[in-house]
């Protein structure tokens, strides 16, 4: 970096640390972002760098490895260094301008295996107030076998009401056995309920009256020890602690189980359009990314099964 180019980035850092009071270590990320930028524009001058120089220093960044995630921190601030050098009039255009970091492939939803997820669900916790375990298996059964989002989840009513339709609330139905949902964008849908869950919700609404509270809460399906309607962290934390006492090595989340809902009904039916109403997508290209899900579990079976995938042991 020549001596100019150092004066204007130690002039730039004492404005962001001084004018901008960003942290120190924010302070210390920008140096060395703009240590790259010297480096990549050596023996250019900071001020003569121009757009098709950037584009070519990302190229190199990515082939080189780094994420576009990184790759866009570091255009960040580099973007800002030009901007403050705009407007010390020192550059006539920020050559950062409009220069994007490469997309990063949308990363696959985590599911758990078929044998994982029978395993949560068929899970007793003889310990726990038998209250709770009925609570909680009958929500793994709703989360798993009917592929609720856990806000659709914590909106349900034990039964159809105007006062729920009014909400926007979502209730069971064991008659027609089904679940109408609220879902996003205020669209309802209905959802078939499992045998498994029925039976499990049967249970469930067995002993739910025992701590049933009055008003709203007393129609809400999935309620505390306190009788209010239990909130979505408080499923979280059940499922988190239900799937480590069920021995499965990752932690599971109520997300985790809607994508084992459809992973798993899309590897048995082949059926995309179906999955992506019974998730409630608006878009099918939101469940698109099941296919790949799908894709890798019929990999893994060619991988395992067929006779041309597995390696020679022999040159």
């Amino acid at each position: 970096m020549t001596e100019a180019d150092q004066a204007l980035v130690a002039r730039y850092l004492e404005h962001v640390r001084v004018e901008k009071r960003l942290a120190e270590r924010t302070v210390t990320l920008y140096a060395g972002d703009l240590e790259k930028l010297a480096g990549f524009a050596a023996p250019l001058p900071l001020t003569a760098v121009q757009n098709h120089h950037v584009r070519g220093w990302v190229a190199r960044m990515h082939a080189g490895g780094r994420s576009g995630r990184g790759i866009a921190l570091i255009l960040s601030g580099w973007r800002g260094f030009y901007a403050w050098l705009g407007r010390q009039g020192l550059i006539g255009a920020n050559p950062v301008q409009g220069v994007r970091a490469p997309r990063q492939p949308r990363p696959l939803p985590k599911a758990l295996g078929v044998d994982e997820a029978v395993q949560l669900a068929e899970h007793a916790d003889a310990d726990d107030d038998p209250w709770l375990e009925a609570r909680d298996a009958a929500m793994v059964e709703l989360l798993y076998g009917s592929g609720l989002r856990v806000g659709e989840l914590v909106g349900l009513d034990v039964a159809a009401s105007d006062a729920a339709q009014r909400a926007g609330r979502g209730w069971i139905d064991l008659q027609a056995a089904e679940v109408q949902v609220q879902g996003k964008g205020g669209k309802r849908r209905a959802v078939p309920l499992g045998h498994q869950a029925a039976l499990a919700l049967g249970h469930w609404l067995a002993v739910r009256g025992a701590v049933a509270g009055h008003g709203e809460a007393a129609e809400a399906l999935f309620i505390g020890r306190r009788g209010t309607r239990l909130t979505a962290q408080a499923i979280w934390q059940r499922l988190r602690r239900r799937s480590l006492l069920a021995g499965l090595a990752t932690p599971v989340h109520p997300h985790m189980l809607r994508h084992s809902f459809a992973s798993h009904l899309l590897q048995s039916s082949g059926d995309l359009r179906a999955v992506q109403e019974l998730l409630g997508h608006a878009n099918i290209g939101t469940t698109q990314v099941y296919t790949r899900l799908d894709f890798q579990h019929l990999a893994q079976a060619y991988d395992a099964a067929h006779p041309r995938a597995k390696k020679s042991g022999t040159p």
